[in-house]
């Protein structure tokens, strides 16, 4: 049984979606995966203390310990509110009343 295990990094920009595999060695770290995998060289932007990290979709630290077969995702900061976004979607369907109808009652 060697000491490594394979991991993979994965990161997401609007137009692109990069995924490194590696290898590295048993009890890496999230941050020394990530360091390892070269993501830093080709996107200099992301910054572990502003980028939120997780595993299989589930947020976790930078000194966490991988498991074999292990998936980092890179998550970039949001752009909009999910909550103020729906509301104001929400807001704009009031404007126009309940159903859609314009009808003028009584005249």
């Amino acid at each position: 049984m060697s000491g490594k295990i394979d991991i993979e990094v994965v990161y997401a920009l609007p137009n692109e979606q990069i995924l490194f595999r590696q290898s590295v060695p048993k009890g890496a770290t999230v941050a020394e995966a990530l360091k390892a995998s070269g993501v830093f060289d080709k996107y200099p932007e992301i910054n572990l203390d502003a980028n939120k990290l997780g595993v299989f979709g589930k947020l976790t630290k930078a000194d966490a310990v991988l498991r074999d077969r292990d998936r980092i995702e890179i998550y970039r900061p949001l752009i909009a509110d999910p909550r103020e976004a729906r509301r104001k979607r929400a807001g704009g369907g009031k404007v126009m009343g309940k159903g859609g109808n314009d009808a003028v009652v009584g005249v």
